[in-house]
């Protein structure tokens, strides 16, 4: 069946890869982002373009009032807006660790609000969020976006049980290691951050690492192939690991203790 579908973040890799299949499987998607026309080539697709920028409240009540007047119901949101602003927490000033919160988890609970009254009235409805398989473990110079999709784990797990009893799912998809602009704003802002301070040390170590991470990662089609699968099944599971040695690592969290994987992860900055 024909879904409406909200999409933010959808200018560049998981997001845009994601408008993109769910419209050209048939669905009605709306691609939501702060500029544009840096996805201009979605239309011919025939994605719906929304100017929305989730830290303005007004800008997110407008995308969703625009897309109800229009279709009458939205079927499937999903909030994967979001990125990576990395540095040891001790340089990171707290007003960029609050901008990381908003953008990240606040951003993704309000739209979530605006969107449920419609879900909860016609029965249905899925709430995907686009975690990481950051949101199981964390690493040095990442507190601040580790903390984010943490807090996007719990969120979800809560949301899920609240809303299970009106018909509505609520899906965590957590990408591994993805080609994307991700990876090359957290590596810039680590070394601006932290490239010169005490920390400057094991930073360097670890903007090389991401970098070498970064060659190695899947593309977003990967991800974005997950992410539609979720949103179109009969029955999606509650989570999904994807990418970028994405079950690997959550299989090593799972069965090592916290000291040997800190030891595994500190040994990849050598």
């Amino acid at each position: 069946m024909k879904k409406v579908v909200l999409i933010t973040g959808a200018s560049s890799g998981i997001g845009r890869e994601s408008a993109r299949l769910l419209a050209q499987a048939g669905h009605i998607v709306y691609a939501a982002a702060r500029r544009t026309e840096k996805m201009q080539d979605l239309t011919q697709h025939g994605v719906q373009l929304l100017a929305m920028d989730v830290t303005n409240d007004e800008s997110m009540v407008r995308g969703v009032s625009t897309i109800l007047g229009r279709e009458h119901r939205i079927d499937v949101l999903i909030n994967n807006a979001g990125y990576g602003s990395y540095g040891a927490l001790e340089d990171v000033p707290m007003s960029e660790a609050r901008y990381q919160f908003e953008v990240n988890i606040f951003g993704l609970a309000r739209l979530t609000q605006l969107v449920l009254p419609g879900m909860r009235e016609q029965g249905s409805g899925r709430i995907i969020n686009i975690s990481s398989i950051g949101g199981k473990f964390g690493e040095p110079h990442g507190a601040w976006y580790h903390a984010t999709k943490f807090a996007v784990e719990g969120l979800s797990d809560s949301l899920r049980m609240e809303l299970k009893q009106f018909g509505i799912d609520v899906v965590i998809i957590q990408p591994g290691a993805i080609i994307t602009e991700w990876n090359r704003i957290a590596r810039e802002n680590l070394e601006k951050v932290s490239g010169a301070s005490a920390y400057k040390n094991l930073a360097g170590k670890h903007v090389k690492m991401l970098a070498t991470a970064d060659k190695q990662g899947s593309q977003p089609e990967v991800v974005a192939k997950v992410i539609a699968r979720a949103a179109t099944v009969k029955r999606p599971c509650t989570r999904y690991a994807t990418g970028g040695g994405a079950k690997l690592i959550l299989f090593l969290r799972r069965i090592l203790t916290d000291r040997m994987f800190d030891k595994l992860l500190l040994g990849l900055m050598r």
